[in-house]
Protein backbone atom coordinates (compact mmCIF):
# COMPACT_ATOMS: atom_id res chain seq x y z
CA UNK A 1 0.00 0.00 0.00
CA UNK A 2 1.52 3.21 -1.01
CA UNK A 3 1.64 6.54 0.77
CA UNK A 4 -1.38 9.25 -0.21
CA UNK A 5 0.33 11.36 -2.68
CA UNK A 6 -0.30 15.48 -1.68
CA UNK A 7 0.49 18.56 -3.50
CA UNK A 8 2.85 19.65 -0.41
CA UNK A 9 3.65 17.78 2.71
CA UNK A 10 6.10 19.50 5.58
CA UNK A 11 7.17 16.82 8.00
CA UNK A 12 8.89 18.50 10.92
CA UNK A 13 10.40 21.76 9.75
CA UNK A 14 12.16 24.10 11.46
CA UNK A 15 14.23 27.34 10.81
CA UNK A 16 16.56 28.99 12.85
CA UNK A 17 19.09 32.05 12.34
CA UNK A 18 21.73 31.74 14.28
CA UNK A 19 20.24 30.82 17.94
CA UNK A 20 17.32 32.70 17.10
CA UNK A 21 14.13 30.06 16.23
CA UNK A 22 11.60 31.06 13.68
CA UNK A 23 10.13 28.18 12.92
CA UNK A 24 9.48 25.51 15.44
CA UNK A 25 8.86 22.23 14.11
CA UNK A 26 5.94 22.77 11.41
CA UNK A 27 3.42 19.45 10.28
CA UNK A 28 1.43 20.25 7.50
CA UNK A 29 0.09 18.47 4.53
CA UNK A 30 -1.71 20.05 1.39
CA UNK A 31 -3.53 18.95 -1.02
CA UNK A 32 -4.19 18.69 -5.04
CA UNK A 33 -6.01 21.75 -6.07
CA UNK A 34 -6.49 23.48 -3.29
CA UNK A 35 -5.94 27.23 -1.86
CA UNK A 36 -4.42 27.18 1.77
CA UNK A 37 -4.12 30.55 3.35
CA UNK A 38 -1.09 31.22 5.42
CA UNK A 39 -2.17 33.24 8.15
CA UNK A 40 -0.92 35.44 11.13
CA UNK A 41 0.36 38.42 12.67
CA UNK A 42 3.64 40.16 11.78
CA UNK A 43 6.89 38.06 12.46
CA UNK A 44 4.83 34.78 13.02
CA UNK A 45 6.85 33.24 10.18
CA UNK A 46 4.32 32.86 7.39
CA UNK A 47 6.65 34.30 4.22
CA UNK A 48 10.15 32.61 6.01
CA UNK A 49 8.20 29.51 5.58
CA UNK A 50 6.93 30.04 2.02
CA UNK A 51 10.39 30.79 1.04
CA UNK A 52 11.43 27.68 2.72
CA UNK A 53 8.73 25.81 0.52
CA UNK A 54 9.68 27.93 -2.44
CA UNK A 55 13.27 26.91 -2.00
CA UNK A 56 14.72 30.76 -1.57
CA UNK A 57 15.73 29.73 1.79
CA UNK A 58 16.78 25.92 3.45
CA UNK A 59 14.98 24.48 6.60
CA UNK A 60 17.63 23.88 8.91
CA UNK A 61 15.65 20.21 9.84
CA UNK A 62 12.34 18.52 8.47
CA UNK A 63 11.89 17.06 4.88
CA UNK A 64 9.78 19.34 2.12
CA UNK A 65 7.99 16.43 -0.06
CA UNK A 66 6.01 18.07 -3.28
CA UNK A 67 3.84 14.99 -5.04
CA UNK A 68 5.30 12.78 -2.78
CA UNK A 69 9.23 14.12 -4.04
CA UNK A 70 11.53 14.95 -1.12
CA UNK A 71 13.14 18.64 -2.63
CA UNK A 72 15.23 19.94 0.14
CA UNK A 73 18.37 20.03 -1.60
CA UNK A 74 16.21 20.60 -5.25
CA UNK A 75 17.26 24.41 -6.22
CA UNK A 76 14.43 26.75 -6.32
CA UNK A 77 14.06 26.93 -10.05
CA UNK A 78 13.82 23.08 -10.58
CA UNK A 79 10.70 22.45 -8.16
CA UNK A 80 7.78 23.53 -10.53
CA UNK A 81 6.93 26.41 -8.51
CA UNK A 82 5.72 29.90 -9.56
CA UNK A 83 5.79 32.82 -6.57
CA UNK A 84 4.42 36.09 -6.60
CA UNK A 85 5.46 38.62 -4.21
CA UNK A 86 4.24 41.88 -2.88
CA UNK A 87 6.60 43.83 -4.92
CA UNK A 88 5.47 43.07 -8.50
CA UNK A 89 9.28 42.26 -9.20
CA UNK A 90 8.75 43.67 -12.97
CA UNK A 91 11.44 44.74 -15.55
CA UNK A 92 10.89 48.54 -15.81
CA UNK A 93 12.77 48.24 -18.97
CA UNK A 94 10.52 45.82 -20.89
CA UNK A 95 7.24 45.62 -22.62
CA UNK A 96 4.48 43.27 -20.27
CA UNK A 97 4.79 40.75 -23.11
CA UNK A 98 8.51 40.90 -22.76
CA UNK A 99 8.30 40.22 -18.76
CA UNK A 100 5.77 37.40 -19.11
CA UNK A 101 8.14 35.68 -21.61
CA UNK A 102 11.21 36.70 -19.80
CA UNK A 103 11.23 33.15 -17.32
CA UNK A 104 10.28 31.03 -20.51
CA UNK A 105 12.87 32.27 -23.01
CA UNK A 106 15.58 31.31 -20.48
CA UNK A 107 14.75 27.75 -20.45
CA UNK A 108 15.20 27.97 -24.00
CA UNK A 109 11.40 27.35 -25.09
CA UNK A 110 10.22 27.58 -28.33
CA UNK A 111 9.12 30.36 -29.62
CA UNK A 112 5.99 29.44 -30.34
CA UNK A 113 4.87 27.83 -27.02
CA UNK A 114 6.56 30.83 -25.38
CA UNK A 115 3.79 33.34 -27.28
CA UNK A 116 0.88 30.85 -27.30
CA UNK A 117 1.43 31.28 -23.38
CA UNK A 118 1.67 34.58 -23.02
CA UNK A 119 -0.99 35.04 -24.98
CA UNK A 120 -3.37 32.74 -23.00
CA UNK A 121 -2.16 34.07 -19.95
CA UNK A 122 -2.75 37.55 -21.14
CA UNK A 123 -6.49 36.95 -22.40
CA UNK A 124 -7.25 35.27 -19.07
CA UNK A 125 -6.35 38.21 -17.16
CA UNK A 126 -7.80 40.78 -19.31
CA UNK A 127 -4.25 42.15 -19.78
CA UNK A 128 -3.86 41.15 -23.86
CA UNK A 129 -4.58 45.09 -25.08
CA UNK A 130 -1.30 45.63 -22.21
CA UNK A 131 1.00 43.74 -23.88
CA UNK A 132 3.08 46.61 -25.49
CA UNK A 133 3.08 49.00 -22.67
CA UNK A 134 6.07 48.66 -20.16
CA UNK A 135 5.34 48.56 -16.15
CA UNK A 136 5.36 52.12 -15.80
CA UNK A 137 2.27 52.79 -17.74
CA UNK A 138 0.32 50.51 -15.71
CA UNK A 139 -1.85 50.72 -12.91
CA UNK A 140 -1.43 49.10 -9.49
CA UNK A 141 -4.00 46.27 -10.00
CA UNK A 142 -2.47 46.00 -13.69
CA UNK A 143 1.08 45.31 -12.99
CA UNK A 144 -0.56 42.75 -10.44
CA UNK A 145 -1.84 40.98 -13.14
CA UNK A 146 1.22 40.89 -14.66
CA UNK A 147 2.92 39.38 -12.17
CA UNK A 148 0.66 36.61 -11.68
CA UNK A 149 0.54 36.12 -15.68
CA UNK A 150 4.46 35.99 -15.41
CA UNK A 151 3.57 32.97 -12.92
CA UNK A 152 1.02 31.53 -14.94
CA UNK A 153 3.30 30.98 -17.98
CA UNK A 154 5.40 28.60 -16.45
CA UNK A 155 2.83 26.54 -15.86
CA UNK A 156 3.26 25.44 -11.89
CA UNK A 157 2.59 22.82 -10.26
CA UNK A 158 1.70 24.80 -6.80
CA UNK A 159 1.38 28.74 -7.11
CA UNK A 160 3.04 30.64 -4.25
CA UNK A 161 1.17 33.79 -3.14
CA UNK A 162 3.40 36.31 -0.69
CA UNK A 163 0.85 39.46 0.36
CA UNK A 164 0.39 40.33 -3.48
CA UNK A 165 -2.14 42.96 -2.41
CA UNK A 166 -0.80 44.94 0.19
CA UNK A 167 0.46 47.46 -2.11
CA UNK A 168 -2.97 48.06 -3.40
CA UNK A 169 -5.85 49.92 -2.20
CA UNK A 170 -9.15 49.05 -0.22
CA UNK A 171 -11.41 49.25 -3.77
CA UNK A 172 -8.74 47.45 -5.89
CA UNK A 173 -7.61 44.74 -2.74
CA UNK A 174 -11.13 43.84 -2.97
CA UNK A 175 -11.54 43.35 -6.37
CA UNK A 176 -7.81 41.48 -6.83
CA UNK A 177 -9.38 39.22 -4.25
CA UNK A 178 -12.19 38.36 -6.74
CA UNK A 179 -10.23 37.92 -9.56
CA UNK A 180 -7.38 35.45 -7.26
CA UNK A 181 -10.09 33.16 -6.32
CA UNK A 182 -11.73 33.03 -9.94
CA UNK A 183 -8.19 32.61 -11.42
CA UNK A 184 -8.36 29.64 -8.97
CA UNK A 185 -11.31 28.24 -9.98
CA UNK A 186 -10.47 28.66 -13.40
CA UNK A 187 -6.68 26.90 -13.60
CA UNK A 188 -7.47 24.17 -10.11
CA UNK A 189 -3.81 24.55 -9.65
CA UNK A 190 -2.85 24.36 -6.10
CA UNK A 191 -2.09 27.37 -4.27
CA UNK A 192 -0.25 29.04 -0.59
CA UNK A 193 -1.22 32.40 -0.24
CA UNK A 194 0.34 34.36 2.52
CA UNK A 195 -1.38 37.31 4.39
CA UNK A 196 -1.44 39.21 7.50
CA UNK A 197 -5.65 40.01 6.76
CA UNK A 198 -7.87 37.71 8.15
CA UNK A 199 -10.68 38.79 5.75
CA UNK A 200 -8.25 38.06 2.99
CA UNK A 201 -7.90 34.60 4.46
CA UNK A 202 -11.75 33.55 5.35
CA UNK A 203 -12.93 35.33 1.68
CA UNK A 204 -10.44 32.96 -0.10
CA UNK A 205 -9.28 29.96 1.05
CA UNK A 206 -10.01 26.59 1.06
CA UNK A 207 -8.42 26.30 4.29
CA UNK A 208 -6.77 28.70 6.54
CA UNK A 209 -3.38 28.00 8.72
CA UNK A 210 -3.65 30.27 11.49
CA UNK A 211 0.17 31.08 12.36
CA UNK A 212 1.79 32.48 15.89
CA UNK A 213 5.25 32.69 17.12
CA UNK A 214 6.51 29.75 14.19
CA UNK A 215 3.95 27.14 15.36
CA UNK A 216 0.41 26.51 13.87
CA UNK A 217 -2.01 27.42 16.16
CA UNK A 218 -5.22 25.56 13.97
CA UNK A 219 -5.84 24.46 10.14
CA UNK A 220 -9.38 24.01 9.06
CA UNK A 221 -12.08 25.72 6.80
CA UNK A 222 -12.52 29.56 7.08
CA UNK A 223 -16.42 28.94 8.67
CA UNK A 224 -14.80 26.16 11.36
CA UNK A 225 -12.36 28.47 12.52
CA UNK A 226 -14.62 31.06 12.97
CA UNK A 227 -17.29 28.63 14.43
CA UNK A 228 -14.77 26.91 16.67
CA UNK A 229 -11.80 28.31 17.26
CA UNK A 230 -8.88 25.61 19.23
CA UNK A 231 -8.00 28.99 21.48
CA UNK A 232 -8.17 32.30 22.32
CA UNK A 233 -5.55 33.61 20.16
CA UNK A 234 -7.19 31.92 16.84
CA UNK A 235 -10.99 33.66 18.53
CA UNK A 236 -9.63 36.70 18.30
CA UNK A 237 -7.34 36.78 15.19
CA UNK A 238 -10.22 35.68 13.04
CA UNK A 239 -13.31 37.82 12.89
CA UNK A 240 -13.84 41.58 12.16
CA UNK A 241 -15.01 42.96 14.43
CA UNK A 242 -12.85 41.16 17.07
CA UNK A 243 -14.66 38.46 19.27
CA UNK A 244 -15.14 40.06 22.88
CA UNK A 245 -13.38 38.69 25.47
CA UNK A 246 -15.15 38.81 29.17
CA UNK A 247 -12.83 37.76 32.53
CA UNK A 248 -14.74 35.24 34.89
CA UNK A 249 -15.26 32.51 36.82
CA UNK A 250 -17.01 28.62 36.36
CA UNK A 251 -18.46 27.61 39.46
CA UNK A 252 -20.14 24.06 37.91
CA UNK A 253 -21.84 25.33 35.00
CA UNK A 254 -22.78 28.49 36.27
CA UNK A 255 -20.46 31.34 34.78
CA UNK A 256 -19.94 34.53 36.89
CA UNK A 257 -18.43 37.32 34.85
CA UNK A 258 -16.66 40.10 36.56
CA UNK A 259 -18.70 42.78 34.74
CA UNK A 260 -21.93 41.04 36.80
CA UNK A 261 -23.59 38.74 34.18
CA UNK A 262 -24.63 35.57 35.45
CA UNK A 263 -25.28 32.36 33.01
CA UNK A 264 -25.54 28.41 33.24
CA UNK A 265 -23.33 27.23 30.57
CA UNK A 266 -23.40 23.61 29.16
CA UNK A 267 -19.60 22.93 29.35
CA UNK A 268 -18.38 19.28 29.27
CA UNK A 269 -16.51 19.32 31.86
CA UNK A 270 -17.79 21.68 34.83
CA UNK A 271 -15.61 23.90 36.68
CA UNK A 272 -14.27 24.55 39.98
CA UNK A 273 -13.79 28.17 40.43
CA UNK A 274 -11.80 28.42 37.69
CA UNK A 275 -11.10 31.60 36.18
CA UNK A 276 -12.04 31.72 32.30
CA UNK A 277 -12.57 33.86 29.18
CA UNK A 278 -15.54 33.96 27.93
CA UNK A 279 -15.72 34.97 24.23
CA UNK A 280 -18.87 36.34 22.12
CA UNK A 281 -19.16 37.61 18.93
CA UNK A 282 -19.94 40.95 18.37
CA UNK A 283 -23.04 40.14 16.08
CA UNK A 284 -24.08 37.69 18.91
CA UNK A 285 -25.02 40.11 21.53
CA UNK A 286 -28.89 41.88 21.44
CA UNK A 287 -29.48 45.23 22.07
CA UNK A 288 -32.32 46.90 23.97
CA UNK A 289 -32.53 50.60 24.02
CA UNK A 290 -35.02 50.93 27.19
CA UNK A 291 -32.28 49.10 29.30
CA UNK A 292 -33.51 45.75 29.73
CA UNK A 293 -31.16 42.87 29.08
CA UNK A 294 -28.85 40.61 30.99
CA UNK A 295 -26.90 43.96 31.99
CA UNK A 296 -26.20 47.17 30.76
CA UNK A 297 -23.59 48.73 29.18
CA UNK A 298 -22.74 52.73 28.47
CA UNK A 299 -22.28 53.90 24.63
CA UNK A 300 -18.80 55.03 24.29
CA UNK A 301 -18.94 55.51 20.56
CA UNK A 302 -20.88 53.98 17.68
CA UNK A 303 -20.47 54.00 14.12
CA UNK A 304 -23.34 53.87 11.78
CA UNK A 305 -22.34 52.17 7.95
CA UNK A 306 -26.53 52.20 6.88
CA UNK A 307 -26.85 48.19 6.77
CA UNK A 308 -24.99 47.84 9.88
CA UNK A 309 -24.23 49.96 13.21
CA UNK A 310 -21.43 49.01 15.01
CA UNK A 311 -21.49 50.02 18.92
CA UNK A 312 -18.30 50.61 21.16
CA UNK A 313 -19.35 50.35 24.52
CA UNK A 314 -18.01 49.88 28.79
CA UNK A 315 -19.86 48.10 31.45
CA UNK A 316 -19.41 49.39 34.91
CA UNK A 317 -16.41 47.64 36.22
CA UNK A 318 -14.20 48.96 32.93
CA UNK A 319 -14.33 46.24 30.45
CA UNK A 320 -15.22 47.05 27.19
CA UNK A 321 -17.33 45.43 24.62
CA UNK A 322 -18.46 45.94 20.85
CA UNK A 323 -22.01 44.96 19.54
CA UNK A 324 -22.87 44.64 15.86
CA UNK A 325 -26.43 44.87 14.68
CA UNK A 326 -26.97 44.75 11.14
CA UNK A 327 -29.76 47.92 11.25
CA UNK A 328 -29.85 51.27 12.05
CA UNK A 329 -30.44 52.19 15.61
CA UNK A 330 -30.38 56.16 17.17
CA UNK A 331 -27.87 56.64 19.43
CA UNK A 332 -26.05 58.91 21.81
CA UNK A 333 -22.25 59.26 23.71
CA UNK A 334 -22.77 58.13 27.32
CA UNK A 335 -26.92 56.33 26.68
CA UNK A 336 -27.21 53.30 28.86
CA UNK A 337 -28.24 50.48 26.59
CA UNK A 338 -29.28 47.10 27.56
CA UNK A 339 -27.33 44.09 26.54
CA UNK A 340 -28.33 40.32 26.01
CA UNK A 341 -26.20 37.12 25.33
CA UNK A 342 -27.18 33.88 24.54
CA UNK A 343 -25.18 31.02 25.81
CA UNK A 344 -25.50 29.66 22.53
CA UNK A 345 -23.12 31.62 20.85
CA UNK A 346 -20.62 31.83 23.86
CA UNK A 347 -16.85 30.31 23.57
CA UNK A 348 -15.49 29.75 26.94
CA UNK A 349 -11.26 29.80 27.26
CA UNK A 350 -9.53 27.98 30.32
CA UNK A 351 -6.65 29.56 32.05
CA UNK A 352 -4.26 27.69 29.63
CA UNK A 353 -6.59 29.85 26.65
CA UNK A 354 -7.53 26.55 25.43
CA UNK A 355 -11.07 26.21 24.58
CA UNK A 356 -13.27 24.08 26.53
CA UNK A 357 -15.89 21.99 25.27
CA UNK A 358 -19.87 22.08 24.95
CA UNK A 359 -21.94 19.40 26.18
CA UNK A 360 -24.11 20.35 23.21
CA UNK A 361 -21.78 21.12 20.86
CA UNK A 362 -23.03 18.96 18.12
CA UNK A 363 -26.33 21.01 17.76
CA UNK A 364 -24.99 24.29 18.54
CA UNK A 365 -26.29 27.06 15.80
CA UNK A 366 -23.11 26.91 12.80
CA UNK A 367 -24.23 30.20 11.95
CA UNK A 368 -21.86 31.57 14.88
CA UNK A 369 -20.47 28.32 16.63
Amino acid sequence: MTDQTHALELRQIRKSFGAVDVIHGIDLQIEEGEFVVFVGPSGCGKSTLLRLIAGLDDPTSGDILLQNRRVNNVPASERGLSMVFQSYALYPHMSVRANLSFGLENINMPRAEINARVDDAAKLLQIDQLLDRRPGQLSGGQRQRVAIGRAIVREPIIFLFDEPLSNLDAELRLQMRVEISNLHAQLGNTMIYVTHDQVEAMTMADRIVVLRGGRIEQVGRPLDLYNHPANKFVAGFIGAPQMNFLNGVLDGQTLRLDCGVVSDVPVARPGTGDKVTLGVRPEAIGVSLDGHGDDQVTVQNYEQLGAITYIYAAFDNGETLTVQQARQIPLQRGQKIGVTFDPTYFHIFGPDEVALEFSHASDTKDGLR
